[in-house]
């Protein structure tokens, strides 16, 4: 229907032209149309109304997307030409060279070349990135974390484009702008920058109830990782593998920390965004430059549609999982990254990814989100890149010969030689197609009504986020529920903080009753209306615990050691040499960034003075002091720091008996536990290293007096 606004009683007179009246309707809003609840009704650029914005156009409920779908390709078209030339998520990355190693031959199940033989070396450039920050944020922001491998095969260029996070917060790429607007800085005012605690995120999400699963994971510690090389990746999707009998294989991608997972407490993330906001940056680049390559088995979910079928949940539904506990993965090769770009413009931060990258044996199931992405990621790099020619930059070119007709644009570096330049021609010249080498999409069956849609099999949105908090160990449960506090906290408007607990109340009562209480909630909302009721006969599933898998040894980690002078030689070397035998690293930290004198009377260089080499930096820390330096030492504030924070994150501290004044000060004396190490003497040393492969001593946690301030439980 038509509706007059208030604007009338600015209407211009009859004389106006029929220009002068339709500028009046435009600007002034004096014609609109309503929907029934009072409010505009939401248009595509042209003014045409829109009679769904939540589900793309497909064949049946669980078939392919559309392209004659001009909503979507008008609503995602304008959204990947939103930023330029910054990328409009994914903004801050950084990225590193490397191979693929193939373990044996998977020809069985696919003909694409990479897993035909053997320990077979393929090239890679791998990118990680936060998600919602722009370029110059921070990298300890609590967000998802990009993990996408470029893999140069022998037919082509493989982008597994994926996250540290198998699931996501929506189920149909329609709403990837929606998500991404709403986690973005308010239009109005700009900010916040990098973070989700706000109104508009939570605003949609508690308006989103198939985001459940995936806010589980974001609230978790798989959201704050402690480095790139101690984070898992995900291909999220479902794909297909196709052998050469053109047999299908549904496959699921996961890439696996040689390193073990590990992430850092929200307390410590946002003291090292302060201490060092390349944190995760500077961590690659070091263990790379080093030689200690970060490296990742690749490992497969295998399932037919058999099991497809069968299973309790869509297998094309993004926000779920198949837990591994029920389909194992298998291992089919490695990935190593062993060198650093030569420019990070020209490489990091121009590679272009696109997840309709990949070679014959590779295909797409149906899955809404991938179907919208294959849609989606060319306008991308369009945009951003300036032209049709972005594969002719070297890091984004296919390492293998390659021949087409494509030919000028923006920055065209090759043309097509000679005379031809298209297909079919006369002169017998020119590259050919080939129906026996070259990609064939699998022969799937596709029929139904064109519609838009979601089918049933999507509906259930809380049973495998219940599943995801019932796997997770005490501390990571406490972890969830300060996650939540805090966020919520910082949104202003009740309701949908009410929203939320509303949610979560299908998840865990006792989680909700947590985040309630924290907020200061004088009553429990209802439950959410709950389209499919939520489960509670799924098992827990250890895999999904950073703490069950846990590394269980030090390799790779960080031990930061403050000195002062006079600190035992012997000591100091003892304990830098378990270290290394580890495959761990150590810094030392001193009063002044030169160094200090040992007892000896060796000079010993300093990596970080200790104002600006806070503990938060380090996986655990040692204490070598000696008598006549400490009391000067535990007057220092960002001593005491460095001692309390590191207790407070539940770190191992090692230290020799004349650090005592300064865990006192610091009020850890008399607090000690199994994590509170004295190490003089080889028995010290040997109890000390052996214990940190925990990692944390998440007993303490309860303990702690600022834990207790900032962790509900």
């Amino acid at each position: 229907m038509v509706k007059k606004s208030v604007a009338s009683r600015g209407r211009k007179s009859s004389t106006a032209t029929i220009h002068d009246q339709i500028l009046e309707r435009g600007d002034g809003g004096e014609l609109h149309q309503f929907a029934e609840d009072g409010q505009p009704i939401l248009t595509t650029a042209q003014g045409g109304p829109v009679a769904d914005d939540q589900n793309s156009l497909r064949i049946g409920a669980r078939g392919p997307l559309l392209i004659d779908d001009f909503h979507f390709r008008e609503k995602i078209f304008h959204f990947d030409h939103e930023r330029i030339p910054e990328r409009v998520v994914h903004a801050r990355g950084y990225g590193a060279h490397g191979f693929f190693e193939t373990y044996e031959s998977l020809a069985a199940y696919t003909k694409a070349d990479l897993f035909q033989r053997a320990g077979e070396k393929t090239p890679v450039f791998v990118r990680f990135s936060t998600v919602a920050g722009s370029k110059g944020s921070f990298d300890l922001a609590r967000d998802v974390r990009g993990f996408a491998v470029k893999i140069y095969t022998k037919e082509g260029n493989w982008d597994l484009v994926g996250n540290n996070i198998p699931v996501f917060f929506i189920q149909d790429a329609i709403k990837f702008p929606d998500v991404i607007h709403a986690v973005k800085p308010e239009p109005d005012r700009a900010f916040p920058q990098a973070q989700s605690a706000h109104d508009n995120f939570w605003d949609f999400i508690s308006l989103t109830p198939e985001s459940m699963h995936m806010i589980m994971w974001v609230m978790s510690d798989r959201a704050i990782p402690r480095s790139f090389r101690f984070m898992e990746g995900f291909g999220v999707h479902t794909f297909r593998f196709v052998n050469t009998k053109d047999e299908s294989t549904f496959v699921k991608f996961h890439w696996k920390p040689k390193l073990g997972l590990q992430s850092v407490a929200w307390n410590e993330a946002v003291k090292i965004n302060g201490a060092d906001p390349d944190f995760h940056r500077r961590d690659l680049w070091q263990s790379i430059q080093s030689g200690n390559f970060p490296e990742w088995e690749l490992q497969v979910q295998l399932f037919d549609q058999d099991f497809a079928d069968n299973f309790e949940f869509d297998v094309l539904d993004p926000t779920k999982i198949i837990p591994e506990e029920i389909l194992p993965p298998q291992p089919v090769g490695r990935l190593v990254l062993d060198r650093m770009p030569d420019n990070f413009f020209a490489e990091t931060e121009q590679v272009a990814f696109m997840t309709q990258n990949v070679p014959p044996g590779i295909d797409f199931s149906n899955d809404p989100l991938l179907q919208g992405r294959n849609f989606s990621y060319l306008d991308t790099q369009l945009k951003r890149l300036g032209g049709p020619n972005f594969t002719h930059l070297p890091i984004n070119a296919p390492k293998c010969p390659f021949a087409h007709f494509q030919q000028d644009g923006h920055m065209a570096m090759r043309n097509p030689a000679g005379r031809v330049n298209y297909q079919p021609n006369s002169w017998g010249e020119g590259p050919r197609e080939s129906p026996t080498n070259g990609h064939r999409p699998f022969a799937s069956e596709e029929q139904g009504e064109k519609v838009r849609l979601r089918p049933e099999s999507f509906a259930d949105h809380y049973s495998q986020a219940r599943q995801f908090y019932i796997s997770q160990t005490p501390p990571e449960q406490r972890h969830i529920a300060a996650a939540l506090t805090f966020e919520l906290s910082k949104v202003q408007t009740p309701v949908i903080r009410e929203r939320m607990v509303s949610h979560l109340m299908n998840i865990d009562q006792t989680l909700a009753s947590t985040v309630a209480q924290k907020l200061g909630f004088q009553s429990m909302p209802e439950p959410a209306e709950a389209a499919v009721p939520t489960r509670h006969d799924l098992e827990p599933s250890p895999a999904l615990s950073i703490v069950e898998r846990g590394p269980k040894r030090f390799e790779g980690r960080k031990l930061g050691i403050l000195v002062t002078d006079g600190v035992d030689a012997s000591l100091l070397k003892g304990l830098t040499t378990a270290i290394t035998k580890e495959k761990a690293v150590f810094e030392v930290i001193a009063p002044k960034v030169g160094g200090v004198t040992a007892s000896d009377g060796t000079w010993v260089e300093a990596h970080h003075m200790i104002d600006g080499g806070p503990s938060v930096l380090f996986d655990a820390v040692a204490m070598l002091t000696s008598s006549a330096a400490i009391d000067d030492l535990a007057k220092e504030a960002t001593a005491r720091d460095f001692v309390a924070d590191a207790f407070q994150h539940c770190k191992f501290i090692g230290y020799d008996q004349s650090a005592v004044p300064l865990l006192e000060k610091a009020g850890v004396a008399g607090m000690e536990d199994e994590g509170l190490i004295a190490l003089p003497g080889e028995e010290g040393i040997s109890a000390f290293v052996s214990a940190l492969g925990k990692l944390r001593v998440w007993a303490r946690e309860p303990s702690v007096k600022l834990g207790k301030a900032s962790v509900p439980g």
